[in-house]
């Protein structure tokens, strides 16, 4: 439930056409519904404005399923990071609407289309090896209400390319920049804006790169003063962050 849902609620039983009783069934679940194996946190829209997201990864099919379905109960949207195919087939098999990303292992449910973000997030990343983060931070942008413009392999080792696409990502009010290897990129394209810039290490590159490491270490000493850096393949943390700049 949103904030939007909770005060037609609340002005239904004002204007008499939703008992007390029956709006108090409503709230029931507030703040979460416990499933013995998880607690379902249906007050997180109500917090952030956005629902709770399923982090796939470490549980069940059959667990994920369970949660999808009484997310879906009291929101239009859903989305699972991590996922696999078998958990995406399960969770169209309750609601054929899901849509799977299988780069990311991405899934979402996207009914409620709104768009509540101020401006477009510009999603950037150095080499298509990176897609799978990017993918995963588009998906989340989308759901969580943003317009988002997808700049991809456009890395420092081929610089023209960036430059070439300044117009685009000067517009952004957001900039979410993924990159592997030594993790330059995020730094090239700070200098070049005046906008918040959340970098995404990604676990791309050879072995001196760590998985990852090389370029969080690189990206956390960028000399790029509004840059600013989310975890190691972490997509969906650096759209969850710009989604709440592009709504402030």
């Amino acid at each position: 439930m949103n904030e939007s849902q909770l005060r037609d609620l609340l002005e239904a039983v004002q204007n008499g056409s939703l008992s007390p009783d029956q709006a108090l069934k409503d709230l029931h679940h507030l703040p979460f519904e416990d499933l013995g194996f998880a607690k379902v946190d249906h007050h997180r829209a109500l917090r952030h404005g956005m629902p709770e997201v399923v982090l796939a990864r470490g549980k069940t099919t059959e667990e994920t399923v369970a949660i999808a379905g009484k997310l879906l109960e009291q929101s239009d949207n859903l989305l699972i990071t991590r996922a696999s195919e078998k958990t995406a087939t399960a969770i169209q098999a309750i609601d054929n609407r899901a849509e799977f990303f299988a780069r990311s292992g991405t899934i979402r449910v996207w009914g409620n289309r709104e768009i509540r973000g101020k401006a477009k997030i510009a999603i950037v990343c150095a080499g298509t090896a990176d897609l799978f983060v990017a993918e995963e931070a588009k998906i989340t942008a989308e759901v969580m209400g943003n317009e988002v413009e997808t700049i991809y392999d456009v890395g420092v080792a081929g610089i023209h390319r960036l430059l070439s696409n300044i117009d685009r990502f000067e517009s952004a009010r957001v900039i979410i920049c993924c990159a592997g290897m030594e993790g330059a990129l995020p730094s090239a394209v700070g200098g070049l804006v005046a906008v918040p810039v959340i970098a995404v290490p990604t676990s791309v590159g050879y072995g001196a790169s760590f998985d990852g490491l090389a370029a969080l270490l690189g990206m956390l000493n960028s000399c790029s003063s509004n840059v600013s850096v989310v975890n190691i393949d972490n997509g969906f943390g650096a759209a969850y962050v710009a989604t709440l700049i592009n709504r402030s």
